[in-house]
């Protein structure tokens, strides 16, 4: 695919199967534990991006103070999220944990105002804020009254993964961006250090016996190897071609495909309050990128 219309392609699928990561989660849950699915996960990732470098004849880099980087990014972008957002998934539906999901722009630029002096909060940044934090709680259902469950504790360990996606990205930023390292041997690092810490890991979290079936088997690869290996690729040429910020509006998909998905393969359950919230955070987003200036449209116009 080339042209405008590879990369609106691409853009297409990248939604489609980042949306549908959460289904694979929890159909992977059916016969592994969450360890496991995090193991899978970032293994078949990282078979997918090896093989890419070495069609691309792309090397590694030498330089040992970026891998030592790359592996910190791996544990806030892969290791920990892989595990909550699979544990969380026990006990929510998948719908509810990709419209969490959503809320990762927001919580990136919460940590990148206290830690990059170039991105202060503005007033666009602050009504965005604002209005992802009343989408959460619309999403809780805080009305309903706190209960300690695991429901409530699931939907806790979504909003922890997505803070340490923020946490993440700033690092990304601050550390790694700016040293002309090609894109793809980025996630290849990530994704690869993720694999062999889970790995190691996999002897103390990850001993529960394995009831593979072909859902789970497939919902593996296609976790691995697309959501978490191919869709890199798309993301880097689609950033390219369009700009980061164009290429942030994938955000705006993701829940919607993952909830549709949800209702529609798993027959899970929807409540009012859980798709106005992801408006709300949505619109928080928008906001957040001056993109919700209606007054000053209306006097535009």
């Amino acid at each position: 695919m080339s042209g405008k219309f590879g990369i609106a392609a691409r853009f297409a699928l990248l939604a489609v199967v980042w949306g549908s990561s959460f289904l694979f989660i929890k159909v992977g849950l059916t016969g592994l534990q969450p360890a496991q699915v995090a193991l899978a996960r970032a293994g078949f990732g990282a078979l997918t991006l090896l093989v890419v470098l070495l069609v691309r004849r792309r090397p590694l880099p030498r330089d040992p103070a970026l891998w030592g980087h790359l592996a910190v990014v791996s544990v806030l972008l892969c290791v920990v999220p892989f595990l909550l957002f699979s544990w969380a998934e026990q006990y929510i539906s998948s719908g509810l944990a990709s419209i969490f999901n959503a809320t990762t722009p927001l919580i990136t630029m919460i940590v990148a105002s206290l830690a990059l002096s170039t991105e202060r909060l503005t007033r666009d940044r602050l009504l965005g804020l604002l209005l992802g934090f009343a989408g959460v709680l619309t999403i809780v259902g805080v009305w309903q009254g706190v209960d300690l469950s695991k429901e409530l504790t699931a939907q806790l360990a979504c909003l922890g993964a997505t803070t340490c996606y923020g946490l993440a990205f700033v690092y990304l930023r601050r550390f790694v961006s700016g040293r002309g390292v090609d894109s793809t041997t980025v996630a290849f690092g990530q994704i690869g250090f993720a694999a062999l810490i889970l790995l190691a890991l996999s002897p103390a979290i990850a001993t529960a016996p394995v009831h593979l079936t072909t859902p789970v088997v497939l919902s593996m690869v296609a976790l691995g190897s697309l959501g978490t290996g191919i869709a890199y690729v798309w993301n880097a040429a689609i950033i390219d071609a369009w700009g980061a910020a164009n290429a942030s509006a994938v955000t705006y998909l993701t829940p919607v495909v993952g909830v549709v998905l949800g209702i529609l393969v798993l027959d899970e359950p929807l409540s009012w309050n859980q798709p106005v919230g992801a408006v709300l955070v949505i619109l928080g987003i928008l906001a957040a990128h001056g993109r919700l200036k209606v007054r000053d449209r209306v006097a535009a116009a």
